[in-house]
């Protein structure tokens, strides 16, 4: 009688070591999932702000028809973009279009008194911080999510759990690599 006991509070406590790991591979990729889903919607703020910049801009500077094409351009293949890594990549574009909008927008000392330009400005840099606390939030349940499915007892319910490996959200953007240039002239 006490070996049935035994054996069954054996079993029993395996079965809880299951559904605790198993819902915790399943929790940490729904909040991969979450993350992503937060990158996109502040993506999709930052797209929305976009064609009321470039409208602004283009009043003080409608001869500079070749930065908003990018612009628009960067934008169209952003809201488009599809998976992590096409997402990513069409973020760094439409960042460096930004850029030089934004550069544009310096040589015009009217359009950076205006105050719907400031506004507009101002949102688009709030908007820029949430992309980066979502990247972040994202990559680091990514990075959680990766060490669990690769690690011992994790690697033996990925599979079970159908949870896979996820790949972080990295922007290539070659202009934040730049060494800036300082000058005490």
């Amino acid at each position: 009688m006490n070996v049935t006991f035994v054996v069954v509070g054996i079993l029993v406590l395996l079965a809880i070591f299951f559904i605790v790991q198993y819902n915790r591979l399943v929790r940490l990729n729904v909040a991969v999932d979450e993350g992503f889903a937060q990158i996109e919607v502040q993506l999709q703020r930052r797209a929305d702000l976009i064609p009321n910049l470039v409208e602004s801009v283009k009043g003080y500077a409608a001869h500079e028809k070749e930065t908003f094409e990018k612009v628009v351009q960067a934008r169209a293949q952003a809201t488009a973009a599809q998976g992590v890594a096409a997402v990513a990549e069409a973020d760094g574009m439409l960042t460096q279009a930004l850029r030089g909008l934004l550069a544009v927008a310096e040589a015009y000392p009217d359009l950076k008194a205006s105050a719907n330009f400031l506004s507009l400005q101002e949102e688009l840099s709030g908007t820029e911080n949430k992309v980066g606390f979502a990247r972040q939030y994202y990559n680091d349940n990514v990075r959680k999510l990766n060490e669990i499915i690769v690690s011992i007892p994790g690697k033996f319910f990925a599979g079970p759990a159908n949870v896979v490996a996820r790949e972080f959200y990295a922007v290539n953007d070659p202009g934040k690599r730049d060494v800036p240039n300082v000058s005490f002239n």
